[in-house]
């Protein structure tokens, strides 16, 4: 996908998580986010938006923490995260390709990077928002377009997993495979270790356990949203991937 479409797709993505928490309301449990109410959904991901476009409107060169929303609520709040995504689209929309600034996974540019990172940021906490005014995840996946979705399940295990934060960690070799089947060169062979797991996008060699589903259902489930589509040999490795994948 190319950075204009993971801005379009951002774009479109808080206009639908902003419209949906209006209609859940501020106290509404959010299913998906057992801890949260939709208040709490929106602060996370207000500060998320400020943060990512802090980033790309000064060409930071470091990290930061990420900054503490404030305590709004009500048509407040909601008027301070749509100001806040409409901030990061603006922004994100007018940056040069030529963009020098931190970001934590590997990209074609930074800009690239903050474009898809917040798209996927902003599509899954939709679909927490979703689920906050009683839609069924299954539901709400027929939204997801499987390429964008492909793409988001690609991000996740060659990016955050690959990463030495990850806790997808086995005492021997073991291998995972994740099969999209309704999307064409969408397969992962996943190799599990000791060490952070190294991710191709490939399906050679044989898999100890493969999990499988359309684009959609397999983008929500590595993000544990919902329970995995299809899982065929040993199941142990899918239940280390709930247990363990959680991003840091």
């Amino acid at each position: 996908m190319e950075t204009a479409e993971f801005i379009h797709a951002l774009d479109q993505e808080g206009r639908s998580l902003t419209a949906a928490a209006a209609e859940a309301g501020p106290d509404a449990k959010v299913p998906t986010c057992p801890d949260w109410q939709v208040r709490d959904l929106l602060r996370h991901t207000g500060a998320v938006h400020r943060w990512a476009t802090t980033f790309v409107a000064e060409g930071a060169p470091a990290p930061r923490p990420l900054g503490e929303p404030p305590e709004l609520d009500g048509d407040a709040l909601l008027d301070w995260f749509r100001e806040g995504h409409l901030r990061l689209v603006g922004t994100l929309s007018a940056a040069p390709p030529d963009l020098r600034c931190w970001h934590f996974l590997p990209a074609p540019s930074p800009l690239a990077f903050w474009a898809r990172r917040q798209a996927h940021e902003t599509a899954v906490h939709r679909v927490d928002a979703e689920s906050a005014r009683g839609r069924a995840l299954e539901e709400i996946a027929r939204d997801i377009a499987a390429g964008f979705a492909a793409d988001g399940i690609d991000e996740l295990l060659r990016g955050f997993h690959a990463r030495p934060k990850s806790r997808v960690r086995t005492d021997g070799p073991r291998t995972l495979r994740v099969r999209a089947t309704d999307t064409a060169d969408a397969t992962w062979t996943v190799r599990l270790s000791a060490e952070p797991p190294v991710t191709e996008r490939n399906d050679e060699g044989d898999a100890d356990c493969e999990v499988s589903g359309p684009a959609a259902l397999l983008y929500l489930s590595l993000w544990n949203r919902l329970p995995l589509p299809a899982v065929t040999g040993d199941a142990a490795l899918a239940t280390l991937w709930r247990e363990k994948s959680a991003v840091e």
